[in-house]
């Protein structure tokens, strides 16, 4: 599963041994490589891949802050669905809600703040049009609740 609707891309993923500890348990820093395969396709789903992000637009995103709530853990072989959505563009920073799920069980709940950065310089620099006018393709009013819905519309 790699798909992109209603606002919501959602990336399906297996855990593996490698991912958990001596407990079958995912480690929490896993978490975080999810989220980040998740705003990866998301990104390539929208026609804005990273490459081409510094390629054509000569910018790129950086994490600058996350702010993760550890519900339950994912399991070995759990099949999981890291769900991303655009909560706020500003000039040069956007802001995410990455939830993975587990069946309609909302794992890890992650808030995601990105700049947007000069590629060269490593600068804030400006969203350019092309690339807020994709992201404004996944921007919705409040966070994402479920595999569908979203609350707050």
């Amino acid at each position: 599963m790699n798909a992109l609707h209603n606002g919501i891309h959602r990336l399906g993923l297996r855990i593996y041994f490698e991912d958990t500890d001596a407990g079958g348990i995912v480690y929490h820093a896993n978490y975080l490589r999810y989220a980040e395969r998740g705003r990866s396709e998301a990104l390539r789903a929208l026609g804005v891949p990273h490459a081409a992000m510094i390629a054509t637009h000569g910018r790129m995103f950086v994490v600058r802050r996350a702010n993760i709530d550890y519900e339950r853990p994912a399991r070995l072989d759990d099949w999981l669905v890291v769900a991303t959505t655009v909560l706020v563009i500003g000039a040069a920073r956007v802001t995410l809600d990455q939830t993975i799920w587990r069946d309609d069980v909302a794992l890890v709940r992650i808030e995601l703040g990105l700049a947007c950065i000069d590629a060269v310089s490593q600068r804030a620099a400006r969203l350019p049009a092309p690339m807020r006018a994709a992201l404004e393709r996944m921007r919705v009013d409040g966070i994402a609740d479920g595999l569908g819905a979203v609350e707050g519309t």
